[in-house]
């Protein structure tokens, strides 16, 4: 999560101040990026909840396209695995899959409030996410 993108911090402290009862970041694939945020937030008095923003990706070329807006990184393993998916579709929506539900457990693990999807039309990825995390008893489905 890159400062300059994320806006400076006391905008965000501004905008809690008046009103936010939560804060979702931007996506990023490093769970030590989303806890120095957080760190960095509460160092600045922000005490809401801050929900981390988990991206379910398709592609490398993808990855790398929205990295570049936000100045996010790309993690060498995560484009590593990419990478050796060779473009099958098959292969990069089950790395995706599973860096997700890596960060995810991590995320909660390590005492994130919860966590959002950016899905962006994967909802199959996202279903099975939810299903495998529903399995492990780390999340419970709702009815």
């Amino acid at each position: 999560i890159n400062a300059e993108y994320m806006g400076d911090t006391k905008w965000l402290v501004h905008k809690v101040r008046e009103g936010a009862d939560f804060v979702t970041t931007q996506l990023f694939f490093s769970n030590g990026d989303y806890f120095k945020f957080v760190d960095r937030c509460r160092a600045a008095g922000i005490v809401t909840p801050i929900i981390p923003g988990i991206m379910l990706f398709s592609t490398l070329a993808q990855v790398r396209r929205f990295t570049s807006f936000c100045g996010s990184t790309i993690p060498k393993e995560l484009e590593d695995q990419l990478i050796a998916c060779d473009k099958d579709a098959v292969k990069e929506r089950r790395c995706a899959v599973e860096w997700a539900l890596s960060q995810i457990r991590g995320l909660l693990a390590g005492g994130a409030p919860g966590f959002h999807m950016y899905i962006l039309n994967r909802h199959e990825s996202a279903v099975e996410i939810i299903s495998s995390l529903s399995n492990e008893g780390i999340v419970s489905k709702r009815q």
